[in-house]
Order: structure tokens, then C-alpha cells, then sequence
């Protein structure tokens, strides 16, 4: 089945940047979107980001400027470029994918297992 790996996540100090990396298994055969998403220590999933196939992308409201998504490699690739990182930013950040693979042509839906972001005071 598709699976998809992030990566770049660490500790880092407010103000600073980090670049989530999340790579899609190969068997795809096209894509709808991708996405980031986080849940923060004791919260719920909430939408970070979103990029369409067609290069259309979306963020949620606390994003305010800071971050920008993109992919590349015909999006086997989705990044999420992280600027001005506040300590409310702290929180595991998953990778989403709605696409068809070369398996099963329905619309599917697949998760990346997280990566822990933290960001100091």
C-alpha cells in the first residue's frame, strides 16, 4: 500500500524555521491533494495546510503568512516550509494524502505517521 514518511521535525527556538518533508511510497497514480496537519499536546487535528495537484494551496487561519507549502518529483514530494515558529506552533505534524493508486483507482486517503515539532520560549 502507499505509505507516507515525514520528516524534519525537531526543537527549535521561537522565531526560528524548520522544512517538514513528507515522501509518498511509489504505486501512486494520481493525486487529488496533499496536506499538513497537527495536533498539538492534548488537542485535536487541525489542518495546517493543503496543495492541490494542480499547484492550488490553502492554510489555516493561524498560519498568518508563516508558512508555505510545496511540492515537487510530481508530488512523490510535499514540504512545509516553517518560518517564525511561535512556542502554540509545538505539536506532531502529519502528512495527508487523498489519491489513486495504480492498485486501486478509488479515491483514498492515507497518513504519514508524524513528526514532533517543539518550539521553545
Amino acid at each position: 500500500q502507499v505509505q507516507l514518511v515525514e520528516s524534519g521535525g525537531g526543537l527549535v527556538q521561537a522565531g526560528g524555521s524548520l522544512r517538514l518533508s513528507c515522501v509518498v511510497s511509489r504505486g501512486v497514480f494520481s493525486y487529488n491533494n496533499m496536506g499538513w496537519y497537527r495536533q498539538a499536546p492534548g488537542g485535536q487535528r487541525e489542518l495546517v495546510a493543503t496543495i492541490t495537484d494542480g499547484g492550488s494551496t490553502s492554510y489555516g487561519d493561524f498560519v498568518k503568512g508563516r508558512f508555505t507549502i510545496s511540492g515537487d518529483n510530481a508530488r512523490n514530494t510535499v514540504s512545509l516550509q516553517m518560518n517564525s515558529l511561535k512556542p502554540e506552533d509545538t505539536a506532531d505534524y502529519y502528512c495527508n494524502a487523498r489519491l489513486k493508486t495504480q492498485y486501486n483507482l478509488a479515491l483514498s486517503e492515507y497518513w504519514g505517521q508524524g513528526t514532533r515539532v517543539t518550539v521553545s520560549s
